[in-house]
């Protein structure tokens, strides 16, 4: 079955307008992409035909290769075409290189696969607002149609590195100033323009420009060299782990050097090499999971048509409560502020004014803009305006009496439709809810810190929560920009509980002789933005006992006991905030390693009864990884196991956006199957001899090992095997 076209139609003018169709976002797949040039050759075939108009149906232009096909083509499933066919012949050869002129008539987005058919294009107008970019590296890949060539010809090189390394699209209006578009037109105007543009290059009375073979935009070679050399050391420094940038950068140069057509050659070939690179799969694989935690099991397969949030209340303005409010009003929701005392709403509303002043001053939000959002906060000492609120979030301390008492006030106070939400990060959503009636509206809405910034949004529902109450908490994460996952309810809930083993195996292997800041080097090597240890100083060591001691009550057999903070804790080492933790830092919170944790090191070992082993003391970076991360694999297999997430891509995506998994290796899930079931289960079975019942494998992940089935396939998928 095919999927997507174009159209072609010739008005009286002798202008033949070529339109995509593929919903929503008018997607290049293989199939429009074949019919794009059949249409073009139809349409420079025909004697009544003098120029081309390209242009997306709906509003839309293109936003760029179908990403479906990846996967197609990865796993086989779909043939591709051969290395430059569309590179070269469709787009060049075809489009580019036609004896008729033809120009793009750009709506709402080109981008990726889209703008490299609107660049080979003679000409280009579009709508303002309309967004244009070549964001392919967000995949693995690179542009592959020939962007790497012919942007930086039109926008200059170091715009044109800039927008495809950080894949950073960029406005109509920009792109009309940098000469990528030629004109900016209203969207009722955009194919009369385009019509007349294109017969004005018919008719010699403008440029016919084709892009590829430009240079009035191309820097001198040296200084071209220069500014490439300074590009590859950023991204080496930037993205450690990473090819694809650099592959970038190379077929960018060896069009500058050696001539574009090689260039495009260049492209081609490396295009197809990244296609199938472990990088590219982990970010496809990213990318459709993100999408996926919408669909959600007895909730989203209902129909249920998301109630309308009108106003919020925020229930506490600390660091999460304001946090929280910052993101919605940025969102233009209204919130209602409520704090117990003028001092501390005082406060609260500061936190946020600082919020909002640090986007002006990063050039993110005008003065204008600043007023108008900071008009949708008020402030409250008590529940009188709740009764005009749609939802409702608390977010004060961990405190179950303190949250039980504000539950069963916020029923007097607010309508039977609002939705009762908690940040709760650990208490039981029961327990919270055990002296209310109304259970089914209760929810759990989990943001991370700092709330305004971070874009993972943890939903929990309990039993009793009603699909309507998890669909309108759904629809307000998406709102406010955040990738909402729906977890259960259990000590930790899905994200925090998953990885409370990545600091206590860290902890564990300093207890057997591993030095604090070799752990945190290999984790960060491997891609995490920080290691266990300084992840535990940023936190605090107040909050890293506490949650210790709910993961000991409710998991003990599992839970691993150091003596190494609570000794630190003691000597008055909370963390980042005392300056003192396991790092010390300067005033401008910059970390170093401190020679003066190694008596409570010692302290800690002697109080655990160990000695340095000497076999730890030899592991390499791969080793160190693997043995701090396989134990978060463990507990979030028995995530999965209880019910607490509907599906392994959820969990993905949860480490990516709630604790900084690198998303180039495809979510901590994904990444154990690069492994393997049975060589997880044989890692952890190796450890729990040798050091205790921490690493033990659960039952979950020892039938998978068993039956060699890997972990993101449903039990009884056959085809699973590894």
């Amino acid at each position: 079955m095919s999927k997507g076209r174009t159209t072609l139609e010739v008005g009286s003018d002798g202008v033949a307008i070529i339109t995509i169709i593929n919903p929503p976002v008018n997607s290049l797949s293989i199939d429009v992409l074949y019919s794009l040039k059949e249409n073009y050759e139809q349409a420079l075939n025909r004697n009544d035909v003098k120029a081309i108009v390209v242009t997306g149906a709906k509003g839309k232009f293109s936003g760029g290769f179908d990403i479906s096909a990846f996967g197609d083509v990865q796993g086989g499933k779909r043939k591709q075409p051969k290395v430059g066919y569309i590179s070269i012949e469709v787009i060049t050869d075809t489009l580019e290189g036609a004896k008729k002129p033809s120009v793009a008539a750009i709506d709402g987005l080109a981008l990726g696969g889209g703008l490299e058919v609107a660049m080979a294009c003679h000409a280009r107008i579009s709508t303002k607002g309309a967004q244009l970019g070549l964001p392919e590296l967000q995949l693995g890949v690179i542009p592959g149609f020939g962007g790497t060539q012919r942007l930086p010809r039109l926008v200059g090189l170091t715009k044109a590195l800039e927008m495809m390394l950080l894949s950073k699209p960029i406005k109509a209006e920009e792109a009309n100033a940098l000469g990528l578009v030629d004109a900016l037109v209203p969207q009722n105007e955009l194919i009369s323009t385009a019509r007349r543009w294109a017969l004005d290059i018919y008719e010699c009375r403008r440029p016919w420009v084709r892009s590829l073979y430009r240079t009035d935009k191309l820097e001198p070679l040296g200084e071209a060299r220069e500014i490439l050399k300074f590009a590859r050391a950023q991204a080496k420094k930037q993205a450690a782990n990473l090819n694809h940038p650099l592959v970038c950068i190379d077929a960018i140069e060896e069009g500058i050097v050696s001539g574009p057509r090689t260039g495009l050659w260049k492209e081609a070939n490396a295009f197809q090499e990244l296609l199938f690179s472990d990088t590219c799969k982990s970010l496809v694989h990213v990318f459709f999971s993100q999408r996926a935690t919408s669909k959600v099991p007895g909730a989203t397969d209902l129909g249920l048509v998301p109630r309308k949030v009108q106003k919020v209340a925020i229930i506490g303005g600390g660091l999460m409560g304001s946090g929280i409010a910052t993101a919605l009003i940025l969102s233009n929701y209204p919130v209602i502020l409520k704090e117990v005392n003028e001092k501390f709403l005082q406060a609260g509303i500061e936190r946020i004014k600082a919020n909002l002043k640090s986007r002006v001053k990063k050039g993110k939000m005008t003065e204008e803009k600043f007023e108008r959002t900071l008009s949708l906060l008020t402030g409250v000492l008590d529940y009188e305006k709740f009764k005009e609120v749609d939802l409702v979030i608390e977010a004060v301390i961990e405190n179950v009496s303190l949250k039980q008492q504000i539950f069963s006030e916020l029923e007097k106070y607010c309508g039977p439709h609002c939705v009762l939400a908690t940040n709760t990060s650990t208490i039981d959503l029961n327990l919270i809810g055990d002296k209310t009636k109304s259970k089914d509206r209760i929810i759990g809405a989990h943001f991370f810190s700092p709330a305004h910034i971070m874009p993972l949004l943890e939903i929990v529902r309990t039993d009793k929560t009603s699909p309507q109450t998890i669909v309108d908490l759904l629809e307000v994460g998406k709102n406010i920009k955040k990738t909402a996952i729906v977890v259960g309810n259990c000590t930790g809930f899905a994200v925090n509980r998953m990885f409370f083993p990545y600091s206590q195996s860290a902890l564990l292997l300093v207890d057997r002789g591993m030095d604090v800041y070799r752990i945190d080097r290999a984790c960060t090597k491997f891609g995490m933005p920080m290691g266990p240890f300084r992840l535990a100083d940023l936190v605090g060591f107040g909050v890293a006992v506490a949650t210790g001691m709910q993961y000991l009550e409710h998991f003990p057999e599992r839970t691993y006991k150091s003596m190494l903070v609570p000794l630190m804790l003691d000597d008055k080492r909370i963390g980042e905030a005392s300056k003192i933790g396991f790092y010390k830092y300067d005033n401008k919170r910059k970390a170093s390693p401190d020679a003066e944790i190694t008596k409570y090191i010692q302290k800690s070992r002697e109080i655990a009864g160990f000695t340095p082993d000497p076999a730890l003391l030899k592991l390499g970076d791969k080793d160190i990884v693997e043995m701090v991360f396989f134990p978060v694999v463990n507990e979030a297999c028995r995530v999965l196991a209880e019910g607490i997430a509907v599906k392994s891509s959820d969990l993905d995506i949860a480490s990516i956006f709630g604790m900084g998994f690198p998303p180039y290796r495809g979510g901590v899930m994904f990444w154990a199957d690069s492994f393997g079931t049975k060589y997880i289960h044989s890692k952890l079975e190796q450890w729990t001899k040798q050091y205790g019942d921490f690493f033990k494998p659960c039952a979950y992940l020892a039938e998978r090992a068993a039956r060699g089935i890997s972990l993101s396939a449903p039990i009884n998928d056959a085809k699973a095997r590894l």
